[in-house]
């Protein structure tokens, strides 16, 4: 037993923490979908989006060192400034929300993208909306962070059709996550933080720390057609574990 949880919970949350940790190291996103697919069974809604934007800022934090001179300011800062008024939308409506039908919902969208990307031999390119554009789509990520922490599943997808290679791609949406969920655990940090979860969540590093190393290793292996079959696939994964 750690601060009260059952052994068979731990585990639980262990596995969810690696699982979401490789899903990172080796993407750069789909840490709060892998990881929330398999906490939700243990966890309730509101502190499953606590675990998953506590160890997701800690995670994505580390991971950004490697791709530091893969961020490019000017292109992530529309993303961040639309961020910033969506997150707290989304944290509004997330007590007001069935997660169930948040779940169903953001599963649907990427199964069918996922498979379409899949089978697709080349995916729509769409230059146009510029700054603007990007600005929306950062508002319609950050309301999906407040809501369970997935801020990064659209902006993820965007730069692919953007048709921007792996490099800015992951300096695009990576950081761009850090900052959603660090907004995200300030806002409801403080509603959710307590003793029995801060201990939770530090049982978590050592399979964060397993997980995203091994990521990072398959990541390096990557080429841009790679990488985004790779991003294919787990978005239809992703997409599939938000029904189990």
């Amino acid at each position: 037993m750690v601060a009260g949880f059952a052994p068979e919970t731990l585990l639980v949350v262990w596995l969810g923490a690696f699982l979401g940790a490789f899903a990172a190291g080796g993407a750069g996103f789909a840490f709060a979908l892998a990881a929330s697919s398999v906490w939700l069974h243990v966890l309730d809604p509101l502190h499953t989006t606590a675990m998953v934007v506590a160890s997701g800022t800690l995670l994505h934090g580390i991971l950004i060192w490697p791709i530091r001179r893969s961020i490019e300011i000017a292109r992530l800062w529309p993303f961040v400034a639309g961020a910033a008024f969506g997150i707290p939308a989304g944290v509004a409506l997330l007590s007001h929300t069935r997660g169930d039908i948040i779940r169903a919902a953001i599963g649907l969208f990427l199964v069918a993208y996922g498979l379409y990307a899949l089978i697709a031999p080349q995916l729509p390119y769409f230059g146009r909306g510029g700054r603007a554009a990007d600005a929306m789509i950062g508002f319609a990520g950050g309301v999906l962070g407040g809501l369970g922490g997935y801020s990064g599943v659209l902006p993820t997808i965007w730069t692919q059709v953007r048709g921007w290679p792996k490099e800015v791609a992951r300096g695009v949406y990576q950081p761009f996550i850090v900052f959603a969920q660090i907004v995200t655990l300030a806002i409801i940090g403080t509603i959710t933080v307590d003793r029995a979860g801060l201990i939770l969540f530090a049982t978590t590093v050592p399979p964060l720390a397993l997980g995203a190393s091994l990521g990072l290793r398959v990541y390096g292996r990557l080429n841009d057609r790679r990488f985004r079959q790779v991003l294919a696939a787990m978005l239809l994964l992703s997409g599939l574990t938000l029904f189990a």
